[in-house]
């Protein structure tokens, strides 16, 4: 009799372990304290949106949808793009409908990076970007954002374009360091790119949080850009929604094709349902064009609230995050800070240094302000002992 066995198995990301966000809400549930560290609401979405998913649900509307997407939910997509930043896709041949951002941002590297490819991603990034480019086979060429600002470094990002290089991944407005890109940044990337065949991954999922009058300045509104770039949009993001895992993505019809051709082997298809109702609800665009509103309300009363503590506030241009710089506090390294917080003031924070490879200690904190005043209010209680 053999015995039973499981094989041996040689991992695909074996430098990848548990996410800082498993580990800090684990922490954060264990201490019983509020958890400003993980980046989704506690709020409920406009009831109006799930009537729409309900009735639609009623409807029968419960089968397979087209591949690509719900013809309604790639025409909304496509007039929401040409009002805003007038660019005009064709709803058929250059929107997608995905399961998120993350599955759209894993999709657009996988259909274009090839092995001994190299894609840029600037540092502090998303904790997928590295793992989606690995898992093709690709390398991550790390350039840093200007320590300090977190403004893009031009001179930096143009040394590392190569003859290899088959893509950079830019993200504003910015998660964690919650900057938005100028017009003439994005202008810049554009005459950086100009001469080369790079492509780009646009991840704009914060795209309706810019404040104090600001921009977002999409790739879709640079021509040169949205020739050669993958525009990744998130309804969950926008409309409260995270756990619906439901996003987009705009590209020129040549790229949409080799997008499409993984994204149906690798998820086929999105919740139908969901995608007749977001059709429905994208009716209306205030819920999106008052959304800056929304979130500058809950972003100058946690300033103001943060003012209490000896934490020094970074700019907050844009997304629904504020990083602290708490030097006057702390000389711990960020991972042991935040453990503190967590279980000494009971407020749970993610370190900066994560999304950085290897870390880079500039005692920062990021904290999310998307959540009920009360909860804030709670966090801020709690942090005035700082």
């Amino acid at each position: 009799m053999y015995q039973a066995r499981t094989p041996p198995l040689a991992s695909r990301l074996p430098n990848v372990g548990t996410t800082i966000f498993t580990v800090m809400s684990a922490l954060a549930a264990e201490c019983g304290a509020v958890n400003l560290g993980q980046g989704f609401p506690d709020f409920h979405c406009d009831p109006a949106l799930v009537e729409h998913v309900h009735a639609a649900m009623q409807e029968g509307l419960n089968q397979y949808p087209p591949m690509a997407g719900v013809p309604a939910l790639r025409q909304a997509v496509a007039a929401k793009i040409a009002a805003l930043h007038g660019r005009r896709y064709d709803a058929d041949r250059e929107i997608t409908i995905t399961a998120g951002a993350t599955q759209a941002i894993l999709t657009a590297v996988l259909c274009c990076v090839h092995p001994g490819d190299e894609v840029v991603v600037l540092e502090p990034c998303y904790d997928s970007y590295a793992p989606n480019v690995e898992l093709a086979g690709g390398t991550v060429v790390r350039v840093p954002l200007t320590p300090g600002t977190f403004r893009p470094d031009f001179e930096r990002i143009a040394a590392a374009l190569g003859p290899r290089t088959r893509a950079i991944i830019v993200n504003t407005p910015h998660n964690p360091a919650a900057v938005v890109w100028t017009r003439a940044e994005m202008q810049r990337l554009a005459e950086l790119l100009a001469p080369t065949d790079v492509l780009l991954i646009a991840d704009e999922v914060y795209e309706h949080m810019v404040f104090d009058g600001g921009e977002h300045v999409s790739a879709a509104a640079i021509p040169e850009l949205a020739a050669r770039a993958f525009v990744v949009s998130s309804f969950g993001k926008t409309f409260h929604v995270t756990g619906w895992k439901v996003g987009s993505v705009a590209a020129p019809a040549a790229l949409t094709a080799e997008f499409r051709k993984v994204h149906q082997f690798n998820v086929f298809t999105v919740n139908t349902p969901m995608q007749h109702g977001l059709a429905r609800y994208l009716a209306d665009p205030a819920p999106y064009l008052d959304l800056a509103a929304f979130y500058q309300r809950k972003r100058d009363l946690f300033r103001a609230g943060l003012a209490a503590s000896r934490l020094r506030l970074l700019p907050c241009e844009g997304s629904y995050f504020q990083s602290v710089d708490y030097s006057a506090v702390s000389d711990l390294p960020e991972a042991e800070f935040c453990q503190w917080l967590t279980r000494e003031i009971g407020v749970a924070a993610i370190p900066m240094s994560a999304f950085y490879e290897g870390g880079f200690e500039q005692h920062i904190a990021r904290l999310c302000f998307a959540k009920r005043d009360e909860t804030l209010q709670q966090a801020l209680d709690r942090l005035a002992r700082l």
